[in-house]
């Protein structure tokens, strides 16, 4: 069974980092691609970030480029999402998931089978 758990959510001030961590178990890590999406309050879900670990390729949406970073260390079977210049409009539940066809729409929904349960990001202006 394949399970990723997010963490390292928390309140922040406008300008600060984080740093979120997911957690994969019950899968071959490095044949996967992890996408971390988030979905503020009263709003739908969106795809920030994507890397495919067996060769470190990595995606974001526009909305983060240049302030946040996502990485992978396949020894621990863990994906980073390293947050920077933090705005209140970052303020969400950020999710990291995956699934046999994340790396063909690293930013569709659709493409991703197994979810974490999500890590709130509070950032407050």
């Amino acid at each position: 069974e394949v399970q990723l758990q997010a963490s390292g959510g928390g309140l922040v001030q406008a300008g600060d980092s984080l740093k979120l961590s997911c957690a994969a178990a019950g899968l071959v890590f490095h044949n996967h691609a992890i996408g971390w999406f988030r979905q503020a309050p009263g709003k739908g879900r969106e795809a920030i970030s994507s890397i495919r670990n067996w060769n470190q390729n990595t995606y974001y949406a526009d909305s983060v480029k240049g302030r946040f970073s996502i990485s992978s260390d396949n020894a621990k079977n863990t994906v980073y999402l390293q947050m920077n210049s933090l705005k209140p409009e970052d303020t969400a539940v950020y999710y990291c998931a995956t699934g046999p066809l994340a790396y063909v729409r690293w930013d569709s929904e659709e493409a991703y089978d197994y979810w974490g349960q999500g890590t709130l990001v509070t950032v407050s202006s």
